[in-house]
């Protein structure tokens, strides 16, 4: 076989779950050293997809042909082993070979698993999922099939992971909902929409760009095609006669356009904002809190006071004590010493990485329901349950749904809208964007970046990192947090410019260094001087034109087109007006 040959070539292929098509006479090909990411909403076919091109699970038609003799190694979502094999014997049958030992031990290192005689089944879900990377990047096969690769790792692990596949010349195809990581490793993306495939030849950012233009196009070409179908329905209608064999063309054609201008778009015409969320200037004050597991420290005599409408990121290795912090802020898990003093008008919603039990015969609609038929937005405006879920792309044959026909990344978003509708004015995330789509994680990043309450993330997703919180707690282990005023990204870049070889964890030369004995209010971030600054000026234009418009209806020479105008646009000024002013008021009790 030529070398030029595709490692994998899908020709034609076809699959159904009854009535439901996933995807139908697709195609496409991964060519040697690419890296290819596949992209989807939940419940669509990635998942399935992967198990097909690995001989795993069956399919309609089509043909998939992979290069003769290449070797291929799968990750998969949730790798199952013998629960007594020891971590050494289930990475790879290395027959003694010390080379391929010396190997498995170096990349097991890099993924935190050390102790390469413990038994499986003494691990975690993670950490059997790190063990299962591994053995792939082990046994380094020809071609490379990844399953969400970077769930359970640390950003530590992440960014070695880049790195890793990034050398040499390695094929893949990765699903993965890390759009840093599609961004830095991937050089064309595929995107399974409608039942199709898509192609975008460069990485994440250059797909974002392409897409929209592709819904552009379609939008338009819809906009044309209904346009042109009421001309030929009245035609079809007018002349039934003239359908002779010379207007068979027409009327083949006519039925084409048809199936055209009635295709959709799935578009979400309003962000989703509450202004019937309150929270007191009160929120909590960590004082001087300390917990340890033995010789484990995670917090030693800890000061925080959080902030009103404060969005905050928790970020470091695994083990470091994220998940058990926020545990104790919400009294899970009891302090050692200290304590947690919280506002009285706080309201919670944890969304936790355990996720939730459901009753697998249930419908979705019922589940939310059963916690409130809907939200109050305030304004007189309501959000209904049904509303709650379309936004979060639940169809509303999907809403009439029993639970056992979810896939997993489907009860994941289903979980976040149980948290949701409860209409808390705190959020509590840990690991948020774990098998949730991006998507779904773009509706998510929308909905919080116009939360009106508090915020806490705890997540290795470092792109949604960027998009929501503006003040970091950075955990780097045996009690050490470092107190940052910036996204991740700007902390990475701070991080890069402090001296190679400082010993200690805590760098002198951090910025804001906080005496949490003194300073019990946060500063403005940078993010939130540009705002307020631009608020500023929005609210002077929109009141000089609240008072031109009101002069304007107070006089004589007015038109009564100008009057029906003015009178339509004054409420929506009047309504942007208090949004912008309640945003500016907000900021300026932090300044």
């Amino acid at each position: 076989m030529a070398k030029d040959t595709p490692y994998l070539d899908v020709q034609h292929l076809t699959k159904s779950f009854g009535s439901l098509v996933l995807f139908e006479d697709i195609n496409f090909s991964v060519a040697e050293g690419q890296h290819v990411g596949l992209i989807a909403k939940n419940g669509t076919g990635k998942s399935t997809l992967l198990s097909i091109l690995t001989g795993h699970e069956g399919y309609d038609s089509g043909d998939i042909i992979y290069r003769r003799d290449i070797r291929i190694g799968m990750l998969e979502q949730s790798p199952t082993f013998d629960p007594e094999e020891s971590v050494l014997d289930a990475c790879f049958n290395h027959q003694g070979d010390p080379e391929k030992v010396l190997k498995a031990k170096q990349i097991l290192t890099k993924l935190k698993i050390r102790d390469l005689t413990q038994p499986m089944g003494q691990l975690s879900g993670g950490q059997q999922k790190r063990v299962a990377l591994a053995n792939v990047l082990i046994t380094e096969p020809d071609f490379l099939i990844l399953d969400e690769p970077t769930n359970h790792l640390d950003l530590e692990m992440i960014e070695w992971l880049e790195g890793f596949l990034q050398r040499g010349n390695k094929t893949l195809l990765m699903v993965t909902h890390d759009r840093f990581f599609l961004d830095r490793v991937c050089s064309l993306i595929l995107e399974l929409d409608d039942r199709t495939i898509y192609t975008y030849r460069g990485n994440y950012s250059y797909y974002l760009e392409k897409r929209q233009e592709r819904i552009d196009n379609k939008r338009a070409e819809i906009m044309r095609a209904n346009n042109l179908y009421r001309t030929e329905l009245e035609w079809m209608r007018r002349m039934p006669q003239a359908r002779g064999h010379k207007a068979k063309y027409r009327e083949d054609a006519f039925y084409e356009l048809e199936r055209v201008a009635k295709q959709r778009i799935e578009e979400r015409q309003v962000r989703l904002k509450s202004r019937n969320v309150y929270i007191g200037s009160k929120i909590f004050e960590c004082q001087y809190v300390s917990k340890a597991f033995d010789e484990h420290v995670i917090l030693k005599d800890f000061y925080y006071n959080f902030s009103r409408f404060e969005k905050m990121g928790i970020v470091g290795n695994n083990g470091t004590g994220k998940s058990t912090f926020i545990k104790m802020l919400l009294g899970q898990v009891p302090v050692d010493s200290g304590h947690f003093d919280i506002g009285d008008t706080v309201n919670f919603g944890y969304f936790s990485q355990e996720g939730l039990q459901f009753d697998e015969q249930q419908k979705v609609i019922d589940v939310i329901k059963d916690i409130a038929e809907y939200i109050d937005m305030g304004g007189g405006k309501h959000f209904a349950a049904s509303q709650l879920l379309q936004y979060f792309l639940f169809t509303p044959e999907q809403q009439h749904n029993y639970i056992y026909k979810l896939s997993g990344g489907e009860r994941r978003k289903l979980y976040l809208c149980t948290v949701l509708m409860r209409n808390p004015n705190f959020l509590v995330l840990d690991e948020p964007t774990n098998d949730l789509d991006i998507v779904t994680l773009q509706i998510l990043e929308e909905y919080l970046q116009d939360f009106p309450g508090c915020v806490i993330v705890v997540s290795h997703d470092r792109y949604f990192m960027d998009k929501i919180v503006d003040h970091l707690l950075v955990f780097e282990g045996d009690g050490v947090i470092k107190d940052f005023p910036g996204n991740y990204t700007q902390y990475r870049q701070w991080q890069s410019l402090q001296p190679k070889d400082a010993s200690s964890k805590t760098s002198q030369n951090a910025p804001e260094k906080k005496d949490y004995h003194n300073d019990t209010r946060r500063r403005m971030s940078y993010k939130e001087k540009m705002e307020f600054e631009r608020l500023t000026k929005e609210i002077e234009q929109l009141e000089a034109e609240q008072r031109q418009i009101e002069e304007a209806l107070c006089g004589s020479t007015t038109s009564v087109d100008e009057i029906t105008a003015m009178s339509k646009r004054l409420p929506v000024l009047k309504e942007e007006l208090d949004e912008k002013s309640l945003r500016w008021l907000e900021l300026s009790e932090i300044a």
